[in-house]
């Protein structure tokens, strides 16, 4: 119990030095949220030319079964998804100090590697939210009208649920990439190929339904990846499009793959350290 204690301790006093490490740097935190609302301008211009492509009223035509309003409520949702679940820097970062040698101070002191960078990045994301929170809410409160209004209580909670797994498996996933770095110096072509499938494939750039149309086996293939919770799957628990059975399955799985790659991260380390050099730093 004590050394329960004592590692609580640790752990709480390196999460409030990262916490106020961030909070020097809201400056850039601020206008990194500016920038990232952006491109909702061009998403809504982009599928307003789309839906008036139809020849029909924006508020009645459809694409499988989205609204423009949907559309638009989905890519403003999916926008909070890739804000939890998106870890810039993380993998180059873990395969950065593996390559400088700067990974020996978690091997000889008592502090754990994975759990230093998952308390820095919850750090990083309470401060991104403190700070970003008043340009949300405006740009929430501004395009209220595409949202038919609150969903159901459970809905919610699921909702809110899907974001922390989308968080935990983002960060569990960067990080078992970023352990590549033990066997190969240089990861980062194989983190551009990464990021390149996750723009596309996590659901970010449009609804994943929409996949059903090309027919064949690719929805199938990609609801059967990860890459799906970083983004649709939430966006979709909140605009009901996931409901029933269907929505506690996904949460199961949402879990099954953030265990999956916990258990991944940690062997990672465990049998890279084996192999480590120690060059360098």
């Amino acid at each position: 119990m004590a050394d329960l204690a004592a590692r609580a301790s640790t752990w709480w006093a390196i999460f409030q030095i990262n916490f106020h490490e961030k909070l020097v740097y809201r400056g850039d935190f601020m206008l990194g949220t500016l920038m990232r609302f952006l491109p909702i301008l061009t998403q809504i211009f982009l599928w307003s030319a789309i839906f008036s492509a139809k020849g029909e009223s924006s508020g009645n035509a459809e694409i499988v079964g989205y609204t423009y309003y949907n559309i638009v409520a989905y890519y403003l949702l999916s926008t909070i998804s890739r804000a939890f679940s998106s870890m810039p820097g993380l993998a180059s970062g873990i395969a950065l100090q593996i390559r400088e040698g700067e990974i020996k101070k978690y091997l000889i002191q008592p502090l754990d590697l994975i759990s230093f960078f998952l308390l820095n990045r919850i750090a990083h994301k309470l401060t991104y939210y403190i700070v970003a929170a008043v340009p949300f809410a405006i740009v929430f409160f501004l395009c209220r009208g595409y949202f038919a209004g609150w969903p159901p209580g459970h809905v919610l909670a699921a909702y809110f649920t899907s974001l922390v797994l989308s968080f935990m498996l983002g960060f569990f996933m960067e990080a078992t990439i970023g352990m590549i770095g033990f066997w190969f110096l240089e990861v980062r072509s194989l983190l551009f190929v990464y990021m390149l499938f996750t723009f596309f494939l996590s659901g970010h750039m449009f609804p994943l339904d929409m996949l059903n149309e090309l027919g064949g086996p690719w929805a199938l293939i990609v609801k059967s990846l990860p890459l799906m919770y970083l983004a649709y799957f939430p966006a979709a628990v909140f605009l009901e499009k996931i409901t029933g059975p269907e929505l506690f399955w996904g949460l199961v799985v949402q879990v099954g793959w953030v265990v999956f790659f916990i258990i991944a991260s940690r062997l990672s380390f465990h049998y890279g350290v084996k192999q480590y050099s120690a060059y360098g730093g």
